[in-house]
């Protein structure tokens, strides 16, 4: 059974990859036209979509990459980079803008009754940032109860942005747009600190190996 610690770790990275603070205001905005009770209908489809991509990486995200010929501690350092890369998105407030966009894009061309698997729960939850840390991750995870444990934290994560979509009206006034810009940067850089430790781990591997 994995320790705390790296259950922790999981949580953490897995959470702030997806961001629910920050998808809270875009789903208001894919969701404008719908009253709260389609509101809810979307974001419990939304939540569960995501759940099934992120347990899928989890489970079988090893053997996905084998099947293309990368070892993990390529896929490590290369997640790390696009790990940091989402970090850097962050902590500057360009990655709103670019989801801004996709969710815009949505909007116009008729999406509306697809709303929660696109784009909430492609690319905006389980986005590549998310994919690649769940992979990433799943190497310290072994072993059917370690699997099982970490399903479990990425449930977590989707009933995190779950219960964010429901209070997302809520959120938004408090908040404000300087709450949410605080807390986007604050969560960027941990990202970030996170990134170079898988950069740093799979440049390890890579050499001893």
């Amino acid at each position: 059974m994995p320790d705390f610690d790296s259950l922790f770790n999981a949580f953490v990275t897995i959470l702030v990859t997806i961001d629910p603070p920050g998808l809270a205001p875009l789903f208001l905005a894919v969701t404008a036209s719908m009253n709260r009770a389609q509101r809810k209908q979307v974001s419990i489809r939304a939540s569960i979509i995501g759940f099934t991509i992120l347990a899928l990486f989890a489970v079988a995200g090893t053997a996905i990459l084998s099947v293309f010929g990368i070892t993990l501690a390529a896929f490590r350092v290369a997640g790390g980079f696009l790990l940091f890369f989402i970090a850097f998105e962050m902590v500057f407030e360009k990655r709103n803008d670019r989801k801004e966009k996709i969710s815009d894009t949505a909007i116009t061309r008729d999406h509306i009754h697809n709303i929660a698997a696109f784009p909430l729960a492609i690319p905006l939850i389980a986005g590549p940032g998310a994919i690649s840390a769940t992979v990433l991750l799943s190497d310290s995870f072994q072993g059917l109860a370690g699997q099982l444990a970490f399903v479990g934290i990425i449930f977590l994560c989707l009933a995190v942005t779950y219960l964010t979509f429901l209070l997302a009206e809520r959120m938004d006034r408090i908040l404000g747009q300087t709450g949410r810009s605080i807390l986007t940067r604050l969560l960027g850089v941990i990202l970030a600190a996170l990134a170079v430790q898988f950069v740093a781990d799979g440049v390890k591997t890579l050499i001893t190996g």
